[in-house]
């Protein structure tokens, strides 16, 4: 019994100890920590910016910028949540100052049908096309091949706050606590984002045209709920 509870305090202990070396490493400026981290992340953070912003371009360059602010803002890192918390916590702050200079400069929405540029050997890319994750996920394995750019593109309906918390706790797998640390709202803010984010897109999924904002607006207005 006594081996049984060593074994599991020494399993709790590891993935703390092994972060706080980690940190400890970032901190002191180790480049290899740092080569180490951005292999760890890169790809994860990516794919979560790809869905919160218009394009993948605007993705992949907050991607570098969430870097480099991670690499500024090491040393005022104590440990007040997880690494990986905080480094999420980044990248949405970050997103959100995208989308707010999209709606100051009144930019239009892109068309997820639309051909941006051309990619390789001359053919026209598609923005769905660019947005799959090419790292299969527990969320995307669910999903039938045929279904995914659809539920991409209804994903993208989704009215924020409520998409990002869906992304959080159902494509990343963020345990409640830490979307609620994330986004910086309660617990109950987004359990209630959740219920009506899903409710959203499963609307969305099943209806030809639905108003997603009227959805998500039928019990709270959107201001309130974004406190």
């Amino acid at each position: 019994m006594g081996n049984l509870a060593s074994a599991n305090l020494a399993g709790a202990l590891t993935l703390p100890t092994e972060e706080a070396a980690l940190v400890e490493e970032l901190q002191a400026g180790s480049e290899e920590a740092f080569a180490w981290l951005i292999t760890r992340y890169h790809q994860p953070i990516y794919s979560l910016l790809a869905r919160t912003v218009r394009n993948s371009a605007d993705a992949a360059d907050l991607t570098q910028e969430v870097f480099v602010k991670v690499f500024r803002g090491i040393q005022g890192f104590h440990g007040e949540s997880s690494l990986r918390t905080w480094i999420y916590r980044i990248a949405l702050r970050e997103a959100s100052n995208r989308r707010r200079w999209w709606i100051r400069h009144q930019q239009q929405e892109i068309a997820i049908e639309q051909e941006l540029n051309q990619g390789n050997g001359g053919k026209p890319v598609q923005l769905k096309d660019m947005l799959v994750d090419p790292a299969e996920s527990p969320y995307e394995i669910a999903l039938h091949e045929e279904n995914r750019a659809r539920m991409e593109h209804a994903l993208r309906q989704v009215p924020e706050p409520f998409r990002t918390t869906l992304i959080l706790r159902d494509i990343e797998g963020f345990v409640y606590e830490e979307v609620a640390a994330i986004q910086g709202v309660n617990l109950g803010t987004v359990k209630s984002r959740l219920v009506r984010g899903r409710a959203c897109l499963k609307s969305l999924l099943t209806t030809a045209q639905p108003d997603a904002q009227s959805m998500v607006n039928q019990r709270m207005p959107l201001a309130e709920e974004a406190r």
